[in-house]
């Protein structure tokens, strides 16, 4: 197996044209080793949008060991790559990557970050919390995919944002029953006033779902596959989170972007380097 994955990761190193590049890659990826996570992570900062296509997907599918190289990417100064690793992030689901997508979501200027990260927050892998932060990360997630589709300008993104609206009115379906029926509400307004007939049509899909979904079917999703995350991973977790909640009661409410306004400069300065 050893020499199976030092062949792949060859192939990305040798490779002598944008097409083998993007080729290795996506041969590296359907590996699933997790020994070829630095290389997927590599591919990230290449100026080959096929290659990190494929290294997302790759390491989507190798999960939560690829969590942690992931989360270095974001502190360094290289918005492409930081931009593809927040889609992996969404696509993970990993609750480490929770305040990541948060701001993301609201705030990054590309559409592309913004609509992977709204879909992400829906589908965040909520059985994996400890009691004593589902509350507050499931509020911070509603109200960041409330704003989003209520406010963003590019329909692409408040499409995203009715998905991840859906998986997120299941996920509370049994926990918080009145976010259920807030999330129901919002998709009647949108149906009202949205422009875009996309948006409207998943909106329907969204409430067609809901209404078959039951709170037997959710508990019994609820239970399945215990969190691996360490009690340091946690109490991380729980600083960032409990941190937005104090900006917030000290300079804006809820959704607002300038929540994120240190982010966002962040981004743009990255992005000229």
């Amino acid at each position: 197996m050893a020499d199976y994955l030092n062949s792949l990761i060859r192939a990305v190193e040798d490779a002598d044209s944008s097409l083998r590049l993007q080729e290795a890659v996506k041969h590296l990826a359907a590996s699933r080793l997790e020994g070829a996570i630095p290389t997927l992570i590599a591919s990230l900062s290449y100026n080959n949008p096929g290659a990190a296509v494929a290294a997302v997907d790759g390491l989507i599918q190798i999960g939560e060991p690829a969590v942690p190289a992931l989360l270095e990417l974001l502190d360094l100064h290289n918005y492409t790559a930081r931009s593809w690793a927040i889609r992996a992030l969404a696509g993970i689901g990993d609750p480490r990557g929770l305040v990541t997508l948060l701001g993301a979501a609201t705030a990054d200027f590309a559409l592309s970050v913004r609509r992977a990260a709204a879909k992400g927050l829906g589908m965040m892998k909520w059985h994996w919390f400890p009691e004593d932060l589902l509350e507050i990360a499931q509020a911070e997630a509603m109200d960041a995919l409330l704003f989003v589709a209520q406010e963003d300008d590019e329909w692409v993104v408040r499409y995203s944002a009715v998905v991840g609206l859906e998986f997120l009115a299941d996920a509370v379906t049994v926990t918080y029953p009145e976010w259920r029926s807030q999330i129901q509400s919002q998709f009647e307004q949108i149906l009202a006033k949205d422009d875009s007939w996309a948006v409207k049509a998943r909106v329907l899909l969204a409430q067609q779902h809901l209404q078959k979904q039951t709170a037997i079917e959710q508990q019994q999703t609820v239970e399945d596959s215990p969190s691996p995350l360490s009690s340091m991973d946690w109490q991380k977790i729980m600083e960032g989170l409990y941190g937005r909640k104090g900006q917030e009661r000290q300079v804006f409410a809820e959704g607002d972007p300038r929540r994120y306004e240190k982010l966002a400069v962040a981004i743009a300065e990255n992005s000229d380097d």
